[in-house]
């Protein structure tokens, strides 16, 4: 086929293999994935898959699925890639979009809880909302340790350092899916993928769509548009030819099975199937609003039946072409029906459109996602950045009340709010990097809830002094002695060889009375507890009770019912497997049984 191709001038042989390249995808979306999933259905199995990888359509195939599944390694992390997945189940109205986590997050056995959290945040915001970890392998028990191996995983099993705290982080992802997997997605735009204009080549005969090579979004003309519309807080999903003809216009929205849309926004391409523009100006004529970015599409894709397509598609956009140059900066309007069409510069024509964007994305390093609920919106909200956020942020909705949620604690109250506008709401926030939160926006009544607590410090920190006992309780190759020192720190410092290629669990307890200036009626029962580093998970408990844990900064916990004299702190601190693994290799020991 390629050299029969190549006889041709380039335009024909693109348009040969851009007829090639859809077919394929078809025969894959209607025959291959009906075939499997039909058949588990028959059994009584959900299917969840991952389109990535595959020539046929991304948006087409993931949607197939009962669950669109998307992946992200450590060097290819792309939040806008992974929304393709997110994107098919928001459109077809799939309740939950999966992820293969954790898969080459690090090296081996140096993956922290902390680092498969700030990914799992990643796919949150990427609207995904069910995790899988990657991965767990089989080893038998005379395998020893670290065991049968997978090649590319975080290791996410009973044999790694890790396993004591990975409780900590799950419930963490459980209180977040509990709150994502509710209600529905909230994206005001639908993002058309021009995808023609990539099949529309030469070159090759299948053009595949990989995680790792993202080509195929970023040097095509839908990459820019997205990551604009993403930078500057606009809410989407990518939408394909197929899933927009299932699309209706009504009361100026754009429904689809997953919900509903302010508009659609097209970016500027070459080609688009006659049948797709025939279906936005319909959409228009019912009284939706259609945006092309820069221009009109000029083309068809394709050969077959090429001019009389052509001569069509050139008919129907004949009114929309019929004027003057448009103005940099600036879009024409034109009113079809009941509906509208826009063309020119999209800032502009989201403007004249109305939508409203998110402005908390003016804030560096603050990524969130939005869902409906019955009585307002969810926005789950993750600091990216690398300095604190202390400030009153924005949100694109009135609300009469929003209830601040702290999934790595549990804590809820209701945060501080003022409304500078009548069509938004500012609510007052601290996130530290790398700490993520849950808001809860009520529109139209006061729930009842205690009022979140922003803690201040109100005076200079006080340093606990005394002697530790440090005591290995958990993990190997052997338990270490005891230690006993004042002056605290790791214990690959303090101790013996054994201590310093220990992997696990290890107490720090000291005995102490409260500090003087500590002993007030106001601070005694208002005290934070800063533990400083710790490397990398750490269980509080103080005179008996737990206090939490934390695998991640800030490593701080309020302290509760001190006691002027014989308090009694108890640290349960968990390292990882790399100082285990370490030693193996110094020793020249072998442990790679991949």
């Amino acid at each position: 086929l390629d050299k029969f191709f190549g006889k041709a001038g380039d335009d024909v042989t693109a348009r040969l293999k851009s007829d090639y390249r859809e077919t394929l995808s078809d025969l894959m979306t209607e025959q291959f994935n009906p075939a499997w999933i039909g058949w588990a259905r028959a059994r009584g199995a959900l299917t969840r898959n991952q389109a990535h990888g595959s020539p046929a359509n991304l948006l087409d195939f993931y949607a197939a699925a009962d669950i669109p599944e998307t992946e992200m390694f450590n060097k290819d992390r792309d939040i806008l890639v992974s929304k393709f997945a997110t994107s098919a189940a928001h459109v077809t109205g799939r309740p939950l979009a999966s992820s293969e986590t954790g898969t080459w997050l690090k090296e081996h056995f140096t993956e922290t809880l902390a680092d498969v959290k700030q990914l799992v945040d990643e796919l949150f915001v990427a609207g995904v909302n069910h995790v899988f970890y990657h991965g767990t392998c089989y080893s038998p028990d005379e395998a020893g340790w670290p065991g049968w191996l997978f090649y590319a995983s975080t290791e996410m099993n009973p044999r790694n350092a890790i396993w004591r705290d990975a409780p900590i982080l799950n419930t963490y992802i459980a209180r977040c899916q509990s709150v994502l997997q509710t209600g529905r997605a909230d994206n005001d735009l639908l993002l058309y993928w021009p995808i023609h204009d990539f099949w529309h080549s030469p070159e090759g005969m299948e053009r595949s769509f990989s995680v790792h090579r993202r080509h195929w979004l970023h040097e095509q003309r839908l990459g820019p548009v997205a990551q604009r519309l993403w930078q500057r807080g606009y809410t989407f999903d990518y939408v394909s030819d197929r899933q927009l003809a299932s699309a209706a216009a009504r009361d100026g929205s754009i429904m689809m099975p997953g919900g509903a849309y302010r508009a659609i926004v097209v970016p500027a391409c070459d080609h688009i199937p006659l049948s797709t523009m025939k279906q936005l100006l319909a959409l228009a004529q019912g009284g939706a609003t259609v945006i092309f970015d820069e221009h009109l599409p000029k083309d068809v894709p394709g050969l077959a039946q090429l001019e009389q397509r052509r001569g069509e598609l050139n008919r129907l956009l004949a009114p929309l072409n019929s004027v003057s140059a448009i103005a940099a900066g600036d879009a024409r309007e034109f009113q079809l029906g009941k509906g509208r069409v826009l063309v020119g510069d999209l800032g502009a024509g989201l403007a004249k459109a109305s939508v409203a964007r998110e402005p908390m994305a003016d804030q560096e390093g603050l990524l969130f996602v939005r869902r409906a609920w019955e009585s307002g919106r969810h926005y789950f909200l993750f600091n990216h950045g690398k300095e604190p956020l202390e400030q009153w942020v924005p949100l694109a909705t009135r609300a009469a009340a929003v209830a601040l949620m702290d999934p790595m604690s549990g804590r809820i109250g209701l945060g501080a709010i003022r409304r500078p506008g009548d069509t938004r709401t500012e609510v007052y926030l601290r996130l530290e990097p790398g700490e993520s939160l849950i808001l809860r926006t009520v529109s139209d009544y006061q729930p009842e809830a205690p009022v979140w607590a922003y803690l201040t410090p109100a005076g200079s920190p006080v340093e606990l002094h005394g002697t530790w006992n440090v005591n290995f309780i958990h993990g190997g190759p052997e338990l270490p002695q005891p230690i006993t020192t004042a002056r605290l720190a790791s214990w690959t410092e303090l101790g013996d060889d054994e201590a310093r290629r220990f992997a696990g669990t290890a107490v720090y307890s000291l005995e102490f009375d409260l500090p003087s200036e500590l002993q007030t009626p106001t601070t005694q029962s208002q005290i934070l507890l800063d533990l400083g580093k710790v490397c990398h998970s750490a269980r509080v408990r103080l005179n008996g009770r737990e206090l939490g844990a934390r695998f991640m900064p800030p490593y701080q916990v309020a302290a509760i019912n001190l006691k002027p004299k014989g308090n009694r702190l108890e640290v349960e601190v968990t390292n990882l497997s790399a100082n285990r693994i370490r030693d193996l290799d110094r020793r020249g020991a072998k442990w790679k049984n991949f």
